[in-house]
């Protein structure tokens, strides 16, 4: 049987980068590295004195997977190293090996250069390595998780209204909780199964999977700049273990949470034989993640740390897998079609689905090799445990579907819009266009010419039209900086033309605009002078404001000035925590 065609990895070319899932491609298998032959020419030719060896060596208790990821990074740090300093004989070796079934490579009895013994020992590779294949999975793991908790509420027939209350539209919102809520919102648009119950496992979602996409943000940060970065001295370790270390909580917290969801989800499925099966396999899971992640928690060496770790997150995606095959058994009943047939009175009731949720079910049922759930209940368990393992066949494919209904929607996380106005999608633009354009060219056959008006108007020419009590009008109040004039002693009748003075600070000097207010518009020398000492005033805008609205302050005293900035303190505050 012919040996399947691996994709390549190029290394060591001109504003090349390395990335996580390169790293895992490699590690994994499914890719082989070349390192470019620029990089190969920029390597030392000449004779370099040798010593002994080197203290470099990767742990033995590291996966096969773990171990390679290791030789991936090493491979490219010596790339990126001082090219005087190390030979191409070295970092050719390791492509050999890594584009080989050998799976040993010892250093204590390879000859290296000072410089490439500095890369060995200092690079961190081992670390890095791990690192970049935790920073993929979370990353897949992150994306895949909604889908699977939202087949579980619809399993569990859980109250979901909870998830549009959580953007509050003020700024003071958790973003990543908001963003999963908007895509769990996306799977379920048009679903009939939920809203029934109150279930406090499906209330956590938004929180908990927002959280684990918050630290996986920088895992992923992390990792990208170790990956392409040299070697730069100390650190490295400490600073990776404390990120890793951040992850550990919120990974038990996931798992924890999908196995609660599941456990939930064990209560729908039809067949006795195949509850008892995922119960069972999920129990196990739950325990062995628990006892993972609390050695992992005690852990001090950061490379003991992130193998722990990493087989935590070995852990985790079984338990989505077993709760993405309950949900599943749950939906598609005994006969495993892609919505469940529910008995009421003797008629037969479809319980539709959401858009994004039936997709996914589709997509599972295509994958099962037999339909027969009472027979090959536990083979088809497999296959879907295989199907939500990043290293199994179909999961790629899986990945790229859910992407695709998350995505695609339309209506994903609109803003909000102000109060009698709205959004024309593509789709109606170019029916207005259309009508638009029949209109006006039917008017210019008769005659008509265009003309353009400005999109505010004063208030006094509109009042005349529309009236006092019309819909129609939007005020926009004066920049309650009026009560700055007063403080200053400008007159009242004097504020609107002043304004237009103190607009002009972006491109005039203040004493070219001192002399427009007091030699053209008969501002007095001494008022001029006190708005210059506002103005002048630069700096952070909640700086700023502070000094505004200290003690004895003059705003304080003055009504209108003392509404602006409480206003602008509640913009600034809600701008800073957008």
């Amino acid at each position: 049987m012919a040996e399947e065609r691996r994709s390549v990895i190029t290394l060591g070319g001109k504003g090349s980068s390395l990335s996580s899932s390169s790293v895992y491609k490699v590690a994994s298998g499914v890719a082989n590295v070349r390192i470019d032959s620029s990089a190969i020419e920029r390597l030392s030719t000449k004779p370099l004195p040798l010593i002994k060896g080197s203290s470099f060596s990767i742990p033995e208790e590291l996966t096969k997977e773990e171990t390679r990821a290791s030789l991936v990074v090493l491979l490219n740090k010596l790339l990126l190293a001082n090219s005087g300093s190390v030979r191409s004989v070295l970092p050719v070796k390791i492509m050999e090996i890594l584009n080989s079934k050998d799976e040993t490579f010892e250093f204590g009895d390879v000859e290296v250069t000072e410089g490439e013994s500095v890369v060995l020992e200092k690079s961190c590779a081992t670390l890095v390595g791990i690192c970049s294949v935790i920073d993929h999975k979370t990353t897949g793991l992150s994306q895949v998780v909604d889908s699977v908790a939202a087949l579980s509420c619809e399993a569990t027939k859980g109250d979901v209204t909870s998830f549009s209350s959580l953007d509050s539209g003020d700024g003071f919102g958790n973003k990543d909780a908001i963003s999963v809520a908007g895509d769990l919102k996306v799977l379920l648009n048009g679903s009939k199964a939920v809203g029934k119950f109150e279930i406090e496992e499906i209330w956590k979602i938004p929180r908990i999977h927002g959280k684990f996409r918050d630290v996986v943000r920088s895992v992923h940060s992390d990792a990208r700049v170790e990956l392409n970065s040299g070697v730069k001295g100390c650190g490295v370790g400490e600073a990776l273990g404390a990120t890793l270390s951040a992850l550990c909580v919120p990974i038990k917290s996931l798992g924890e949470c999908s196995f609660l969801r599941a456990k939930l989800c064990f209560e729908s499925v039809v067949n006795e034989d195949l509850r008892k099966l995922l119960s069972e396999k999920s129990c196990v899971e739950y325990e062995n993640l628990k006892s993972g992640v609390k050695l992992a928690l005690v852990e001090e060496d950061p490379c003991r740390l992130a193998h722990k770790l990493n087989e935590c997150l070995g852990i985790v995606w079984r338990i989505i897998g077993l709760e993405a095959a309950a949900a599943y058994f749950a939906l598609a009943g005994g006969d495993l079609f892609a919505t469940k047939e529910v008995l009421k009175g003797d008629k037969k009731k479809k319980a539709v689905l959401g858009k994004g949720t039936s997709v996914i079910i589709q997509f599972i049922k295509e994958r099962l090799v037999s339909s027969n759930e009472a027979a090959n209940g536990g083979d088809q368990v497999e296959q879907i445990l295989n199907l939500y393992n990043p290293e199994g066949h179909g999961f790629d494919d899986l990945l790229a579907k859910v992407k695709e209904i998350v995505e695609s929607n339309e209506n994903r996380r609109l803003p909000k819009l102000p109060k009698g106005t709205r959004d024309f999608a593509q789709g109606k633009m170019i029916i207005r266009e259309k009508a638009f354009s029949i209109i006006q060219n039917v008017f210019k056959k008769h005659g008509a010419t265009a003309l353009d008006t400005p999109v505010f108007e004063l208030r006094e020419t509109l009042m005349g039209k529309y009236g006092e009590d019309s819909k129609l009008i939007y005020d926009l109040a004066d920049q309650l900086l009026d009560g700055m004039l007063e403080i200053c002693g400008v007159p009242a009748e004097k504020f609107r033309t002043i304004c237009s003075s103190i607009d002009k600070l972006d491109k005039q000097s203040f004493e070219q605009v001192k002399k427009e207010m007091v030699e053209e518009k008969g501002l007095s020398s001494e008022v001029a002078d006190r708005i210059g000492s506002f103005v002048k005033e630069k700096g952070d805008p909640m700086e700023l404001l502070n000094k505004l609205r200290e003690e004895g302050s003059e705003f304080l005293g003055n009504e209108s000035s003392k509404e602006a900035l409480d206003e602008l303190s509640i913009m600034f505050e809600a701008l800073e925590r957008s």
